[in-house]
């Protein structure tokens, strides 16, 4: 959402009392208020959190590739821990970005995927990361010559 279509009204005080911008027309007939990253409330805090923390930038970048199983994905991405995975794909899976594909086979098999939503996602953290990654000889320069200064 761009500068100009951001709101400076308050945040939403419920369902009802709405202050600020109004979007298309919810559920109950209610104006549905317009997500403002920069509010408090706002739930898209939430969403940003999950796809940009350290492990959910990683494991949507590994499933732009293919999907895996759970283990190919951890080795694939190095250093997470089988409980940051899981919990990680559970959250991604919950927020709708990743599909869990439990087959009723013995052993059982279980393949992670991106859904469109998780395909959209993941190329915009992916490119960032990417970025970073072309960035970190300048990062660096930048940290020795603030150090560099204050010492």
């Amino acid at each position: 959402m761009g500068v100009s279509e951001r709101g400076a009204g308050a945040a939403s005080a419920g369902p009802v009392a709405q202050a600020g911008p109004v979007g298309p027309v919810g559920l109950a007939g209610l104006p549905k208020p317009v997500q403002d990253v920069n509010q408090p409330m706002c739930p898209s805090r939430g969403v940003l959190e999950h796809v940009t923390s350290r492990w959910g930038v990683l494991v949507l970048a590994a499933l732009l590739e293919r999907s895996y199983r759970f283990s190919e994905l951890r080795r694939t991405i190095g250093g997470v821990s089988e409980k940051m995975l899981a919990q990680t794909l559970q959250t991604l899976e919950r927020d709708g970005f990743v599909h869990r594909d439990a087959k009723p086979v013995i052993p059982p098999r279980v393949d992670y995927s991106l859904t469109p939503l998780g395909t959209e996602a993941a190329e915009q953290v992916w490119a960032l990361a990417r970025w970073t990654e072309r960035q970190v000889d300048t990062v660096q320069a930048a940290r020795e010559a603030y150090d560099k200064a204050r010492a």
